[in-house]
Parts: C-alpha cells; sequence; structure tokens
C-alpha cells in the first residue's frame, strides 16, 4: 500500500507530498495549509486499490 501522496500547490508551484492514513476511507477531503507558502487548499485524496491513490487540491473559498 502506498504510504504517500503529492500534489502540486497552485499558490506556488511546489509540489507538497501527503501522507495517506487509509483508516480515514477510500474518499477524503480536508483543509491543510501550504507547508511552503501557507495558504489554505481543500486536498482530496482517493484510494483506489493498494496501488493506486490519488491526490489533488485547489484553493480554499472564503
Amino acid at each position: 500500500m502506498m504510504n504517500e501522496a503529492s500534489y502540486v500547490c497552485d499558490s506556488c508551484g511546489e509540489e507538497i507530498v501527503i501522507p495517506i492514513d487509509i483508516t480515514a476511507g477510500n474518499s477524503q477531503e480536508y483543509v491543510e495549509d501550504c507547508p511552503v507558502c501557507c495558504h489554505p487548499h481543500v486536498v482530496h485524496v482517493e484510494i483506489l486499490d493498494e496501488e493506486n491513490v490519488q491526490a489533488w487540491a485547489e484553493p480554499e473559498s472564503d
């Protein structure tokens, strides 16, 4: 099982590596600040199977 995934911050362009918590379910969504530029993002994680995890983020709306 993959234990990390990554997304690119649309504010600063950095690749952000995040840990994957399989106990939180196959479809996850949470708010996290970019560790580089501190802009908040809604992070989405989809666990498809043991080998495939997708992660992406979008700016948090006000």
